[in-house]
């Protein structure tokens, strides 16, 4: 229900390789949730054999991170929880609110946001394979369990073998229609990628800072 391709700055990860290791994870629906673009999901889904794609994005909201599932058109960032949260309902869209309490992303969603908005979204996240602290991930399944608000879970792949540590395991569902009702339902699974994983994003993050930059001079 959470991963990043090329498309998002701190991803090096090429889409022909995200698919494959998709399918070597034997995953069969996959949320694709690149920073602030839907292009990845799209190229995705272009290129996706034997799996599903559930067009998303990760939008860097003023309050925080927040994910729209079943879209048609990005969410610019920058504007407030709420008005984002209106802009993916215009599209017939799904909310998710990912790692709500996470202490290494400096972009998770503010406290006062979220005790604002919790009645409006769909999902939020209770499993985050990314979580340098595994109390983070059970804060949020109290937070989800005391709302009544279902769990989502995901891997926050950046790295291609990240794909599969954490996934929601569920009933079949058609659409959006039915797609809520699949994520209470389901039973999560998921193992912590450990602290290196953010040192390898930083790096990825630098290099691609570097190229642009290299490419800029000799343009």
């Amino acid at each position: 229900m959470h991963t990043h391709s090329e498309f998002s700055p701190d991803s090096r990860t090429p889409i022909a390789t995200q698919a494959k290791a998709i399918r070597a994870a034997k995953i069969d629906v996959v949320c694709a949730t690149d920073h602030n673009t839907i292009e990845g999901a799209l190229r995705l889904r272009e290129l996706a054999d034997g799996f599903r794609v559930i067009v998303g994005e990760e939008i860097s909201t003023r309050d925080g991170e927040i994910i729209g599932l079943f879209l048609e058109k990005a969410i610019e960032r920058g504007i407030s929880a709420e008005e984002t949260i209106a802009r993916i309902r215009d599209q017939g869209g799904i909310v998710s609110v990912p790692h709500p309490f996470s202490h290494n992303r400096i972009y998770r969603i503010k406290r006062e946001a979220l005790e604002r908005i919790w009645p409006t979204i769909d999902c939020i996240e209770v499993f985050n394979a990314r979580e340098a602290f595994a109390g983070d991930n059970r804060r949020a399944l109290v937070f989800a369990t005391e709302h009544g608000i279902p769990g989502a879970v995901g891997s926050d792949a950046h790295r291609p073998w990240e794909l599969g540590r954490a996934y929601l395991e569920v009933d079949e569902f058609t659409g959006r229609d039915d797609f809520v009702a699949a994520v209470r339902n389901g039973t999560a699974e998921g193992r912590l990628a450990g602290h290196a994983i953010h040192f390898f994003t930083r790096y990825d993050k630098w290099r691609k800072w570097l190229t642009a930059r290299r490419t800029k001079r000799t343009s």
